[in-house]
């Protein structure tokens, strides 16, 4: 489980840590726990979100070996925390700067990343939670998850969602693919535990409910 606030030092030692979270990155053959270890502290800490993009547009300003595995790992890792966090304005006015070099290359993997963040960046509004580990792993990938909702008196539905999709959005699909557009009636998303069902607020990101139930 991640550490809650009460867990951490200052912000000093936290900052070290994730830096070397991100030195370790490198190495990892299975990432994506490392990656949603320092979300969660990026999540817990906000001062630290402008300190980890600022990190990581370093490590992926001249690589030494563009392309690897390290580099893409922290390319990834910048993905994740662009459909997480949203940096002061003087980190993201930087960040844009760094992100506008790689277009200079348009058919490399490093370029594709950097216009999936750019547009991620546009409809980033704060998370309250991070991305689970699904979800790491299709950002990973620059592709959408797949949701699947249960209807009453229908087939339950698929749904390709992003992290920015939000549950009023799902509703209204949803809505026109049972042939309802014309219905009085108003639907709503519900989050159904063990203990107890709940309606999803409209403006509720799909991809916290998600990682709610992981």
């Amino acid at each position: 489980a991640a550490p809650g606030p009460c867990s951490y030092t200052t912000l000093r030692d936290e900052a070290v840590k994730l830096f070397n979270s991100l030195q370790q990155l490198e190495l990892e053959r299975d990432p994506v726990p490392l990656m949603q270890g320092v979300l969660q502290t990026c999540l817990d800490l906000p001062p630290l979100v402008d300190e980890i993009y600022c990190q990581l547009v370093k490590q992926t300003t001249e690589p030494p070996a563009p392309g690897g595995q390290g580099d893409l790992h922290y390319w990834q890792l910048l993905t994740c925390m662009s459909c997480t966090f949203l940096p002061s304005p003087p980190i993201l006015r930087f960040l844009h700067f760094h992100l506008d070099r790689r277009s200079r290359f348009p058919t490399s993997e490093m370029a594709k990343y950097a216009s999936f963040i750019r547009e991620a960046l546009g409809k980033t509004k704060g998370r309250e939670c991070v991305p689970s580990l699904e979800e790491i792993l299709v950002l990973m990938r620059r592709q959408e998850m797949i949701c699947t909702v249960h209807c009453p008196g229908a087939p339950a539905c698929s749904v390709a969602i992003s992290s920015h999709t939000t549950a009023e959005e799902v509703a209204q699909e949803l809505v026109s693919r049972l042939g309802l557009s014309q219905s009085p009636n108003l639907f709503a998303l519900y989050e159904q535990s063990r203990r107890r069902e709940q309606p999803v607020g409209n403006t509720t990101l799909l991809a916290d409910v998600l990682t709610r139930f992981e």
